[in-house]
């Protein structure tokens, strides 16, 4: 993704507490990134925390630096995969920024998703398959994202994992359609389950 919009401009307020969210590629993402990292650390404010989760060390490292750089100590980065992150406690918003393979995974969501409180504002973004109409941008875009991208599968629509989550998820293709922001909200109330 070449740039992250403010949290708050897509309905996501991350004012108290907490926002997972994965670090993922240097130049475009959300603790690593310089577009959104200071506008989510803004909404958050100096009560709040930041969480970045990132099973890569490099892009941990851009972060702390980053992190470093602005003197923030209201952030914690967690070195694991997303979907088995050790995540304490639960969290008033997600923001998912240029992490496709971790959109992709149902045990990366399930993670997030199950440290969301009811209602939490979700916004995910980032790079897309573009529309068959716009044939001529899809080796540009392959190769814009091939690099940080392991498995293109779901590329066409990379927030479909997502929407299972999010009831309410409306999506905006962006840039010609090669990208995309999705927000919404996780279920206001929790599915219990039952084994009777």
């Amino acid at each position: 993704m070449t740039s992250a919009p403010t949290p708050s401009a897509n309905g996501v307020n991350c004012s108290s507490r907490r926002c997972p969210s994965g670090p993922g590629t240097p130049s475009s993402t959300s603790a690593a990134a310089p577009d959104c990292a200071p506008l989510l650390h803004r909404q958050v404010g100096p009560t709040g925390t930041i969480i970045g989760i990132d099973e890569s060390e490099q892009m941990l490292a851009v972060a702390a630096h980053r992190v470093t750089e602005h003197g923030w100590d209201n952030v914690r980065l967690i070195a694991a995969p997303v979907a088995t992150a050790p995540i304490d406690g639960m969290a008033d918003a997600a923001l998912f920024c240029a992490v496709h393979d971790i959109m992709q995974s149902r045990a990366a969501l399930d993670n997030i998703m199950a440290h969301l409180r009811p209602g939490s504002p979700v916004a995910a973004t980032g790079g897309k398959q573009p529309a068959l109409w716009m044939w001529s941008l899809q080796p540009w875009v392959t190769g814009l994202h091939r690099p940080f991208i392991t498995d293109f599968t779901g590329f066409d629509q990379p927030w479909r994992l997502l929407a299972t989550h999010v009831p309410d998820l409306q999506v905006h293709e962006l840039a010609f359609t090669t990208g995309y922001l999705a927000v919404g909200h996780s279920p206001a109330v929790r599915q219990m389950s039952c084994l009777c």
